[in-house]
C-alpha cells in the first residue's frame, strides 16, 4: 500500500489557503503532511519572480514543470512510499488551468500540451477538491490582500475557472467540486468530511 495524494485546487481567491491554514492541525497526526506548489525552493522561488513579471509565458511554464518535478521527487513520492497522506494546496491541475490561459496564443489545445509535459512521470492525486467560485467574488477578496499579481483578473480567472471545470468534468471520479463562496466555517467541516475516510 502506499499513501494518499490529497490536492486543493482553485483559482486566486477562492479560500483554500485559510481553509488549509484551520487544517493544520491535522499535522498533529504524525501520517498527515501538508505542501504547496510553488513550493518554498529556490526553484518555486524563481516561479515566484516570474508570476510578478514579464516572463514569457512558454518559460513561465518550464518553471513551474522543473518546480514540479522537483516537488514530485523530493516530497510526494517520498512521503507516499512512507504512506503518508499528502495534501497540497495547487498541484499539477493548477498549472494546467492557469498555463491554458496564457499559453492559448501558442497552442491549439495549450491544456493538453501542457499535460503531456508531465504525464510520463508526475503522481496523480488521489483526490481533488475543487474550490469554485465566481470570479467576480474571488477578485474581491483578492483585492483586500492589497495589490493584484497578473493572475488575479476577472476576464482572466473566467478562463481558469472553465479550464478547473472542464478538467474536473473528464475525471469526475478524482474531482470533487464544491461552493467555496461560503464562509470558510462552513467549508472546513465539508472538507474534513471528504479527506478523514482518505486519512
Amino acid at each position: 500500500m502506499k499513501g494518499k495524494l490529497i490536492t486543493f485546487e482553485g483559482i486566486d481567491g477562492a479560500g483554500k489557503s485559510t481553509v488549509i491554514s484551520t487544517l493544520r492541525r491535522l499535522e498533529e497526526m504524525k501520517d498527515v503532511i501538508f505542501t504547496r506548489e510553488p513550493t518554498e525552493t529556490w526553484l518555486g522561488v524563481m516561479v515566484e519572480r516570474a508570476i510578478k513579471s514579464d516572463t514569457n509565458e512558454l518559460v513561465e511554464l518550464f518553471l513551474f514543470t522543473a518546480d514540479h518535478a522537483q516537488h514530485v521527487s523530493d516530497v510526494i513520492k517520498p512521503a507516499l512510499e512512507e504512506r503518508k497522506c499528502v495534501i497540497s494546496d495547487r498541484y499539477s491541475d493548477s498549472t494546467y488551468a492557469y498555463q491554458g490561459m496564457t499559453l492559448q496564443s501558442m497552442f491549439q489545445y495549450p491544456m493538453d500540451w501542457a499535460r503531456n509535459i508531465r504525464s510520463e512521470w508526475t503522481v496523480l492525486p488521489d483526490k481533488t477538491i475543487l474550490f469554485d467560485i465566481e470570479p467576480e467574488i474571488a477578485v474581491k477578496r483578492c483585492s483586500s490582500r492589497g495589490q493584484q499579481i497578473k493572475f488575479e483578473k476577472i476576464d482572466f480567472l473566467k478562463g481558469v475557472r472553465s479550464n478547473y471545470l472542464k478538467l474536473a468534468s473528464e475525471e469526475p471520479d478524482r474531482f470533487i467540486v464544491i461552493d467555496s463562496s461560503k464562509p470558510s466555517k462552513e467549508l472546513v467541516p465539508e472538507v474534513l468530511d471528504i479527506i478523514l475516510p482518505l486519512i
